[in-house]
């Protein structure tokens, strides 16, 4: 296997020059900006290989130039020009592009160097301003109807993974939108996977900030990693789409259309997706977003409460299990009155059902020895959502502007599961079995509403915002629980049986509304004071009733020991002040907010009152220097108190798991985190040489730590206790460094390092345990997209180690490796190949007497027909050496796991893809 995908590698790898004569290249050099044309400006074509001149000329009176007979192969144009910065542009003559009219060439005064940057050319097109890295797609070779997550492959230091998860410079994209406004809300993968590369202009890369840091200029530490697909404007006029029919063995099937409008500002979108393979229609993001709330209330760091749950309502789907789905959605979006308004809005619907069979072998290390665990989950869900947002923007006068975001959702839910377990010491005696069963329906409404007003006065920095938001959740549920323990002793005699028959009827709410007013005052030219103060009021109900059966089947007698009605009021105040020091080159952020917050909560079956006052401190501070705009550094803090949760507080019981029962411990006292970040960046132009470093280390005081007691019986109560003598801690860092490499025609290439440490502190049975978890390993990057053959590789190995200190002969630690890999190749005959895989290896351990070892790997074959190549015969191969084994190992507390899942196997496809459009007003594109 391994010698197969190294010849498949090498032939990937190697490309074919080809040379010839009669190529061209022309341009105006000019300060577009001074509406001056820079004559006499030398033009000067250097040799890719060794920078060495091949051609020179001068620009003429109107600034233009022109070098002809020129061979193929690859070059470097470079424009000089006294006072002004060096324009630099890699190119390459070929057979497909042998005349190449750069048109405009906008140079820039090298009193602006600090600001901006500028390097366009086939093979490396970036601009970079500021905090933003902009990518020009049109110096990137893309294929007839390439979708934009293809594009996205060609841009250095950004990775798109087989289900599409966008990473750049070693962070997760979080959101990705289309000339600024979200398409389809959070689902990115409607964007990447469906846009055609060629509507594209350019790719902007940020860290997008809060509405109300946009607004005011100063930064609240709320960003997220953000890519803005910008596109031309001849293409913001037509339609285009594409529709998708497949069938496989084993009965699996796709069936996806996918259509857009674009006419100015305005956007119609609808798509619907059926399929019984991993295709489910949701992006990364959105997937998540549907939990539905169970009984659990969370104090966040802020000072807020929220209601959640661990039941799945909603088409989530994580890989593990069968999925059939069926997804549709539509889009509007139009700005009008000189985008002085704008309207933005979503419907999704949704089905899915999945049928999951997951094994799990769990080490429960004690002081004593060890409890291994087997146990088997069968479960069958169906689910169905609705969810509809919309947002509504207007620019009230040249100093205010309102923005009112509105959304709602409505889950339903069925779920039936069956759970088996054997649990054994560690002389291989059994201890225990377990059997139950759960059949559960549920559902689910929400509904939020968020108003923002921003007002800015005459004097320039001085301005206020408000923020208005209003929440419900309302989650109803019942479900039926039977279950059957039986208990042995060392030498495997049955001394106890324990029987549930229970009916379990939760009915919760939550309703929130807050507001927070922020106030911006210029101190100074360079200073900046941000005040900030917010109000909060939350109500949540928490109604669960647990009933016996009097009768086989007639559940009518309330258990008091598990059933409970909590209702609770939340007040909460926060206060604050952040001062922003911008001057030159550094930028430096500090300042605290504070939480006064009161809770109180009843309940009502016993008339129990629970009161709670408490504080929460958030400082932060953050410095970043710009050594240029290709070269930052930056390093921050920020710090929060963590209030226990209602969970861990109130003496609530529950036996949904009968051998592991929770236990509430009023006596907890909050905690404080602190986590400090540090940041390195910089990017050289000639060589298109990045290096990224990222680190973030965490630590606790304080801490709220599990205080576990596991009897005899294999029964584990869990209790929360806070820990004074020691402070956990975890630490991650990301080493990325990138660069063509000359002499391999172009290729790029790499080396990427990961570090993860964390230690963490639990009791068990009175004593303590400490946990440790280690994981490091470099991985070596290769990568070349030329007009035929591109590819991307990754493979290194890495270091994995989980350790008890209860039971360290017991640990789970070794070398693995790990790989991916995604090559294409374009043939004659409009035929196409393309393949990707991910190999891994888990060695064996003291935990684990088995090595694990998978390389799933997929291939298409495409023939494509008629000149736009807009349909296309496709046949793929879903996991061909069928070795998908849904595999999984982590460590918690004093838990080291394993799990195995079902998961889509090997399968073979015929799909029948065509894309249609007809932008910027040419003809339609016909089959």
């Amino acid at each position: 296997m391994k010698k197969a995908l190294l010849l498949l590698c090498c032939y990937l790898i190697i490309g074919i020059t080809a040379r010839g004569q009669n190529n061209s290249i022309k341009g105006i050099v000019e300060d577009v900006a001074a509406k001056v044309k820079l004559t006499n400006a030398t033009i000067s074509i250097l040799n890719a290989k060794d920078s060495t001149l091949y051609k020179f000329t001068r620009a003429a009176a109107d600034g233009s130039f022109a070098l002809n007979n020129l061979k193929h192969g690859n070059f470097i144009l470079l424009l000089t020009y006294p006072e002004y910065v060096d324009y630099v542009n890699p190119f390459t003559l070929s057979n497909e592009q042998n005349h190449i009219d750069l048109k405009s060439i906008d140079m820039k005064l090298k009193s602006k160097l600090l600001n901006e940057v500028i390097i366009k050319g086939q093979a490396t097109a970036i601009k970079i301003k500021g905090d933003t890295t902009e990518f020009n797609a049109a110096a990137y070779t893309i294929q007839p109807n390439d979708k934009v997550e293809d594009l996205l492959k060609k841009f250095p230091g950004l990775q798109v993974d087989a289900n599409g998860k966008i990473t750049a410079q070693g962070k997760a994209v979080e959101k990705v939108l289309v000339d600024g406004e979200e398409f389809f809300g959070d689902d990115p993968t409607l964007v990447t996977k469906n846009l055609r590369a060629d509507m594209v202009d350019k790719v902007q890369l940020f860290e997008k900030s809060s509405d109300q840091a946009a607004f005011t200029g100063v930064d609240d530490g709320q960003k997220k990693q953000t890519l803005n697909i910008v596109l031309k404007e001849d293409k913001k006029q037509g339609y285009f789409g594409k529709a998708e029919a497949g069938y496989a063995t084993q009965d699996f099937y796709v069936l996806q259309g996918m259509f857009n409008k674009f006419k100015n500002k305005e956007k119609v979108a609808a798509y619907v997706t059926s399929s019984n393979t991993n295709r489910t229609g949701l992006g990364w993001e959105d997937a998540g977003k549907y939990g539905s709330m169970s009984g659990n209330m969370e104090m966040t760091s802020d000072g807020g409460m929220i209601m959640y749950s661990t039941d799945d309502i909603g088409s989530q789907f994580w890989g593990e299990g069968l999925p059939k789905s069926t997804n549709g959605g539509f889009h509007y979006e139009n700005k009008w009155n000189d985008d002085k308004q704008g309207i933005n809005t979503n419907y999704k619907l949704g089905n899915m059902n999945v049928f999951l069979d997951k094994n799990t072998l769990n080490q429960n290390n004690l002081p004593d020895g060890i409890f291994n665990s087997n146990s088997r989950e069968l479960t069958n869900s169906k689910s169905f959502k609705q969810k509809v947002d919309g947002t509504y923007t207007i620019k009230i006068d040249t100093t205010s502007n309102l923005k009112v975001t509105i959304d709602g959702s409505l889950s339903t839910m069925t779920k039936n599961s069956s759970y088996n377990s054997v649990t054994k010491r560690g002389d291989n005696t059994l201890v225990n079995t377990s059997g139950r069963t759960n059949d559960d329906k549920s559902k689910q409404q929400a509904f939020n509403l968020n108003a923002l007003y921003a007002k800015k006065f005459k004097k320039p920095g001085r301005n206020y915002s408000l923020n208005l938001s209003q929440s419900y959740n309302q989650s109803n549920s019942d479900g039926y629980i039977n279950s059957l323990n039986k208990f042995f002793n060392e030498k495997e005699v049955n001394y106890k049986t324990e029987a549930i028959d229970q009916l379990k009827d939760n009915n919760l709410s939550t309703f929130k509304i807050s507001t927070n007013f922020t106030y911006n005052e210029p101190l100074s030219k360079f200073f900046t004071l941000v005040a900030n103060y917010g109000l909060t009021f939350i109500n949540g109900k928490a109604d669960k009733r647990t009933y016996d059966a009097s009768v086989p089947g007639v559940y009518d007698q309330l258990n008091g020991e598990y059933s409970n009605y909590f209702e609770s009021d939340q007040l909460t105040h926060q206060v604050g002040a952040v001062f922003n020091y911008v001057k030159g080159k550094t930028v430096l952020n500090f300042g605290n907010k504070t939480n006064f917050a009161s809770f109180n909560q009843l309940e009502h079956l016993t008339n129990q009152k629970f009161d709670r006052n408490f504080i929460n401190w958030l400082p932060q501070a953050s410095y970043t220097y710009k050594f240029s705009a290709q070269r930052s550094f930056s390093i921050g803090y920020n710090g929060n108190t963590t209030q226990p949760s209602v969970a861990q507080l109130q003496p609530v019981k529950t036996n949904d798991d009968p051998l592991n029962i929770p236990e509430g411990n009023p006596d907890l006292k909050p905690s404080y985190s602190s986590n400090i970040r540090l940041n390195y960046r910089t990017y050289k132009v000639i060589s298109s040489e990045s290096f990224y470093f990222n680190a973030n280390y965490r630590f606790t005081n304080n801490p709220i730590v599990s205080n576990n007691t596991t009897d005899g019986k294999g029964v584990t109560i869990y209790r929360s206790a806070n820990l004074h003598e020691k402070t956990p801690f975890s630490g991650y860092a990301y080493l990325g460094y990138n660069r063509k490499i000359p002499v391999l025609n172009g290729m790029s290439g790499g080396i990427n390092l990961n570090f993860n440490n964390s230690k963490n502190y639990n009791y068990v049975n009175g004593e303590m345990n400490t946990s440790t978890s280690t994981s490091y390993g470099p991985s070596l990057e290769l990568s070349s997209f030329k007009d035929k053959i591109n590819y991307y590789f990754s493979f290194g190995p890495r270091y994995r180690a989980q350790e008890a200190s209860l039971q360290k002969q017991m640990s789970n630690k070794g070398w693995g490796t790990s790989g991916y890999f995604d090559m294409s190749a374009k043939l004659p005959q409009k035929i196409s190949i393309r393949t990707n895989g991910d190999y891994s290896y888990e060695p064996k351990s003291a935990t684990y007497d088995q090595s694990i070892e998978q390389f799933i790997m997929n291939a298409s074959l495409t023939k494509a027909f008629f000149k736009q190549e807009n349909l296309k015969l496709v046949l793929s191969v879903n996991d061909i050496f069928n070795q998908n084994r849904g595999f999984d190992r982590f460590s918690n507390a004093n838990s080291i796991t394993q799990t195995t899942s079902n998961n889509i196997n090997r399968y073979f496809m015929f799909s029948l893809v065509w894309d249609f459009n007809k932008m910027g007003g040419g003809a339609p594109q016909k089959p």
